[in-house]
């Protein structure tokens, strides 16, 4: 298949600074060109639905939509998908699923050989495709992350300029705080831009639960369930905190825990 003449191009990236850098890069390649760039999972969604361009320079973490569902809203589109290059400092189980069925990842921060060979795997990608098959390995990608097979073993983001590992088995639970989550293991708090879908998205569905509209809890944390008023029930962890399931989530936490009480 011939490499389109100039290879149409999207940046995502909350990150303004990110997004400059890869603009410049671009710009310095003669074989791509930068159709336009997005500040969110929701616009970014828009502009590839709409503006169909043939490769997304792709952040996975990001405000209202992450990466993930980007790719999941664009093949729910039911389009052509575009070739993905992700661009994240994500955990190591992801960046393995990634190697094998994205074209390629941008591990933060990243030098000028890495970017060039990128670009290059990119438009080897496009060489060897076969003229009316699917390039685009989103589908596959989506498949091997899906719910059942999940499981990722450290979450990864950035705070106060610092990178933080937090391993998921240490988080005792997860709570929606506006535009950001709150992430509580080990006794700290720890705030990351996110949303509380895209999280629970992330993590292994047999471990963490949602008890409440914005709450996600580790079941191996729970030491105890208290019945309330109105079908709710108070939430005992083992570290004391208490936290309240909502009667329109306890078919799912039953499901989980066992079964429902005889």
């Amino acid at each position: 298949m011939a490499i389109p003449a100039s290879i149409r191009s999207l940046i995502v990236d909350d990150e303004p600074h990110a997004r400059s850098r890869l603009h410049q890069l671009l710009k310095q390649e003669h074989d791509f060109q930068v159709i336009g760039e997005c500040t969110n999972g929701e616009q970014a969604v828009e502009c590839i639905i709409r503006d169909k361009p043939d490769l997304v320079f792709l952040d996975m973490q990001m405000p209202k939509l992450n990466g993930l569902e980007v790719c999941a809203r664009v093949l729910a589109a039911e389009i052509p998908p575009p070739l993905v290059v992700f661009v994240t400092a994500y955990d190591e189980y992801a960046l393995k699923a990634f190697e094998v069925h994205a074209v390629d990842y941008l591990l933060k921060p990243f030098d000028l050989q890495r970017f060039k060979k990128t670009l290059a795997h990119v438009q080897e990608t496009l060489r060897r495709s076969q003229p009316g098959a699917a390039v685009s390995p989103l589908p596959k990608l989506l498949e091997t992350l899906r719910p059942e097979t999940r499981k990722l073993e450290r979450l990864v983001f950035k705070q106060s300029g610092k990178i933080i590992l937090v391993r998921t088995e240490t988080i005792d639970w997860l709570e929606a705080d506006g535009n950001y989550v709150r992430i509580h293991a080990q006794g700290e708090a720890h705030y990351v831009r996110e949303t509380l879908a895209g999280l629970e998205a992330q993590l292994a569905p047999q471990q963490f639960a949602r008890i409440s509209r914005s709450t996600l809890v580790n079941l191996e944390k729970i030491k105890e369930l208290q019945p309330m008023f109105y079908g709710d029930y108070a939430v005992m962890l083992h570290n004391g905190s208490k936290l309240t399931l909502s009667r329109h989530y306890r078919t799912r936490l039953d499901f989980l825990l066992g079964g429902p009480e005889k």
